[in-house]
């Protein structure tokens, strides 16, 4: 994934530099707030870096959230910005390609991480993950059919509806998918597709 990459970003670049910047993610906080009915849902957050996701959902009172991201510049950075709240999140410095889960999640929120996983090893092995850490639910997000080709100067690949319910079709379920124009701060447009997939019973 490139972590050298990505601490450079999160070091050099202001909270508002990135496009992916969000005071409030509204559509990753709705389908959060649908899909986790308890308080207490054990909530993993990938690629989360020092997004304002956590500090919505503690407002909301959640009580198990976790926050993985490859750059320990960007957690640095959010749990500065949330001081003593900090304490109550669970901070993950790891790649996900990497990342070995001590618990399973209700919900498994990726809001553009997935999308950089260009190698097929890469993909799979991100596959096996959800597979088996997620109780609940998946809630995806990920460049669309119509998004870019490349984003912070790197290879994406882009998925369609159907891409995405082929791929994880095997223990999830595709409950929901739509597109979303996200704004960046620059005054474009990112095309995104949500989707939400629910852990099938074995």
């Amino acid at each position: 994934m490139g972590k050298e990459h990505w601490e450079n970003i999160y070091a050099t670049k202001g909270m508002q530099d990135v496009s992916w910047f969000q005071k409030v993610p509204t559509t990753s906080l709705e389908l959060i707030k649908q899909f986790a009915k308890n308080k207490q849902d054990a909530i993993l957050d990938i690629g989360g870096g020092d997004g304002f996701l956590v500090d919505n959902l503690l407002v909301l009172g959640y009580t198990d959230i976790t926050v993985l991201d490859i750059s320990e510049n960007a957690i640095d950075r959010a749990k500065k910005r949330l001081g003593k709240l900090a304490e109550k999140v669970k901070w993950i410095v790891a790649d996900i390609t990497e990342f070995v889960p001590k618990q399973e999640y209700v919900i498994w929120h990726d809001r553009a991480v997935f999308h950089f996983l260009t190698h097929l090893d890469d993909k799979e092995n991100y596959r096996k993950l959800v597979n088996t850490a997620v109780s609940g639910y998946f809630i995806l997000a990920t460049f669309s059919d119509q998004g870019p080709n490349k984003c912070s100067g790197l290879e994406i690949c882009k998925y369609s509806e159907l891409d995405l319910q082929a791929f994880f079709s095997d223990i999830f379920r595709m409950t929901s998918s739509f597109k979303y124009n996200h704004p960046t701060p620059f005054g474009t447009y990112q095309n995104f597709i949500f989707s939400v997939f629910n852990k099938m019973n074995e």
